[in-house]
């Protein structure tokens, strides 16, 4: 990319420091949140601010990093509008980093298309590695786009990401972070179930997860969420209601392609459960608290 020049929309739990990494590897940001607090924040690493969006317009590339893609539709409507108006600059890109639908940002890039006049084109590039990747720099970019645009954006994939890859064309992005979270959300419900389990039945978890971590069940996810799962730490790393809709994208993929998706149907209906009981805004870990206040009504109907 001729400038390392970008606009950042959304400075939440992993857009903000997503967004300060780019700082420090020399890209010259431009951001918009909805909370000016975020926004104070951001300037004084050196960031840039704008009240509107669509002042964004002429930046080359605009990343979005919102929990879902009617948030960034929403916010997205007056660059559209702008752009209709007035064309950007040819290669205008437009990244999607949030975890979405794989087929509702297919819709969304006609659409961008359309309003562009064909200049500016939609990559979906969503991330995995949670808060701590966020700030080590060192997330997974999963990407889906055409080799050219892809290559144009590795610098800028490379500022906040260690392992980088294009699965293929637009879409591919978001069907590989959905095929992530169906192995991080079942994973983290399992570590969950056996937590409750094993200190229902006298044991240490800590213990437990210690002994689990040297053998086959150890795991990335174990390593990562296992220390809050077994210290019962809910405190937001990110909202655990995203899951649901995560894990519903998975369900929805696997049913364009007549594939089998067992456990996501069985982890839609958990994380559904989840929020049902109220503990959305809390951490992922929480799933630990739905599957216990699960085994008390169980209790309590048996005695």
């Amino acid at each position: 990319m001729d400038r390392k020049e970008a606009g950042f929309v959304g400075l939440g739990f992993m857009g903000a420091p997503m967004a300060a990494n780019l700082l420090k590897a020399g890209w010259a940001v431009t951001a918009w949140n909805r909370s000016p607090a975020a926004l104070d924040a951001f300037e004084a690493l050196g960031g840039a601010r704008v009240a509107e969006v669509e002042a964004l317009r002429d930046k080359p590339v605009i990343i979005f990093m919102l929990p879902d893609l009617s948030y960034i539709e929403d916010s997205a409507a007056g660059l559209l509008a702008s752009w209709a108006a007035t064309p950007p600059a040819a290669g205008t890109a437009v990244v999607v980093m949030s975890s979405v639908s794989s087929s509702a940002v297919k819709e969304f890039g006609s659409r961008v298309a359309e309003a562009s006049g064909g200049n500016a084109a939609v990559v979906d590039a969503p991330v995995s590695g949670g808060t701590k990747g966020a700030v080590e720099g060192t997330l997974a970019i999963m990407a889906g786009a055409n080799e050219q645009d892809f290559r144009r954006l590795l610098p800028l994939f490379s500022a906040m990401g260690t392992t980088v890859r294009r699965l293929g064309p637009l879409g591919a992005g978001s069907l590989a972070k959905a095929c992530n979270q169906l192995i991080v959300g079942t994973t983290t419900a399992a570590l969950a179930e056996a937590a409750e389990l094993a200190e229902r039945s006298g044991m240490d978890v800590a213990a437990l997860y210690e002994v689990l971590a040297g053998g086959l069940a150890g795991s990335r996810v174990l390593e990562v969420v296992g220390p809050r799962l077994a210290a019962r730490n809910y405190a937001p790393t990110g909202p655990a209601k995203f899951m649901h809709k995560d894990l519903s994208f998975v369900v929805e993929s696997a049913a364009a392609v007549d594939a089998a998706v067992p456990m996501a149907s069985a982890g839609v209906e958990l994380y559904a459960e989840l929020k049902r009981q109220g503990l959305g805004d809390q951490d992922l870990a929480v799933v630990r608290q739905t599957i216990s206040n699960l085994s008390d009504n169980t209790a309590v109907k048996t005695n």
